[in-house]
């Protein structure tokens, strides 16, 4: 039997995910990233195969890809993760042509071919203000563990409007919220719609185009998802496995290589 893997390393969290010869995830596993970015590749990766209940040996193929891609050291290749996150996409979601991958540390906004192929790009590496560091903020502000943020902000009245574009001072403005008396609920609320304008003005920046997926670790947040849709004016695409787009995606470009090695392997066999 046949198996690739993928490993995206993510500023916050490293993703792993096993797929067999048809593209199909035979395991997944999830670990934080921590300081040791080369020890959070290897820990994801071994835990993938546990679940798989495999060797490393039965994985042909592995690529790495997220900011600490060149640390997965037992990899055999590093593919970027805007390559990655609109290959996961298309093979999630075939109708896919717009992606939007939110994480801890960036957005980025990106439009793929029906191939799942980079068209265009576009991400807000110079500032955190539409990305899950923000939802971070007001998570430390308000005291409120990160997974609760999304449901408590569901249930708003009156959402206040969060004015800073600044990660650095969103504390302290949800912080004069709540000293005027607003519910957490509505400052809440309008933290998510804070980063649904930014991440709407991203995609605007390289064309939306029907249907849209939603990637990375902040689309388990079902505020968030809600705040981008009202937005867009449409739904968006998202799956269980939204978070492990960009490791299924690396892992589908390995099994590609093993197909092309095989393939080479063949014509040459064939020559002689």
């Amino acid at each position: 039997m046949t198996y690739a893997a993928g490993v995206d390393v993510g500023s916050t969290q490293t993703k792993a995910v096993i797929v067999d010869a048809e593209g199909a995830i035979v395991a997944r596993a999830l670990t934080d990233t921590g300081a040791n970015v080369i020890r959070a590749a290897e820990h994801a990766f071994g835990c993938a195969l546990e679940a798989a209940h495999l060797s490393e040996f039965d994985v042909e193929y592995v690529i790495g890809t997220g900011y600490g891609r060149y640390r997965v050291t037992f990899g055999h290749d590093q593919i970027t993760e805007i390559s990655c996150h609109g290959r996961g996409a298309v093979h999630m979601f075939p109708s896919t042509r717009t992606v939007l991958d939110m994480g801890g540390q960036d957005t980025k906004a990106i439009r793929v071919s029906d191939s799942g192929e980079i068209v265009d790009f576009c991400m807000n590496d110079k500032c955190a203000a539409g990305t899950g560091r923000f939802l971070g903020a007001a998570s430390a502000a308000l005291q409120i563990p990160l997974d609760q943020l999304g449901p408590a902000a569901l249930r708003y009245t009156r959402p206040v409007r969060i004015s800073t574009t600044c990660t650095v001072f969103a504390e302290s403005e949800v912080l004069s919220w709540l000293g005027k008396g607003k519910k957490v609920e509505d400052i809440l609320w309008g933290v998510h719609q804070s980063i649904a304008v930014r991440s709407f003005a991203l995609l605007r920046r390289v064309g939306i185009e029907p249907d849209i997926t939603f990637t990375g670790g902040v689309a388990r947040n079902v505020a968030m998802v809600k705040a981008m849709e009202e937005k867009l004016g449409c739904p968006v695409n998202i799956s269980e496995d939204s978070h492990f787009m960009g490791a299924l995606g690396a892992a589908l470009f390995a099994l590609e290589r093993i197909d092309d090695g095989r393939h080479a392997r063949g014509v040459e066999e064939a020559a002689r």
